[in-house]
């Protein structure tokens, strides 16, 4: 009785292992849409000036892509359509004399289905130099 036991667990384990049963990888996040800006309209400011409407024409813009300056996503960034954004620049940040550097990053999307994986990675426009003279 004990041997039969005995065959009867090993091939109850041989079964489990046989079936396939193991954690799969999620698959990793694709490259999201590249945005690319064509124009900065205005193309300039004066240092010590008020604050302005920066509007951003470009492609690929995500409708919750966000507008940098030098580096720093600026909260208010308003999607009008796949071709332009626009943001409030405060007067704080024309205080003085520089070149700024303004991108637009479109957020990555979260994986779906069984494991998690998936999605778009976040992706950043190449910079487009804003003068405050």
């Amino acid at each position: 009785m004990k041997i039969l036991q005995t065959a009867l667990l090993a091939g109850l384990i041989a079964g489990a292992l046989a079936c396939g049963y193991s954690s799969k990888a999620a698959p990793p996040p694709t490259a999201g849409p590249m945005p690319a800006i064509a124009q900065l309209t205005p193309p300039s400011a004066t240092s010590g000036g008020a604050a302005f409407t920066l509007t951003v024409n470009g492609s690929n813009f995500a409708s919750k892509a966000t507008v940098n300056w030098n580096g720093t996503a600026q909260t208010g960034s308003t999607f009008v359509s796949g071709n332009q954004l626009t943001v409030v620049i405060p007067a704080s940040a024309i205080a003085s004399p520089a070149t700024v550097k303004v991108s637009v990053t479109n957020p990555g999307t979260p994986g779906m289905g069984l494991y998690g994986g998936g999605g778009t990675l976040p992706e950043t426009s190449a910079a487009m130099d804003f003068t405050v003279n």
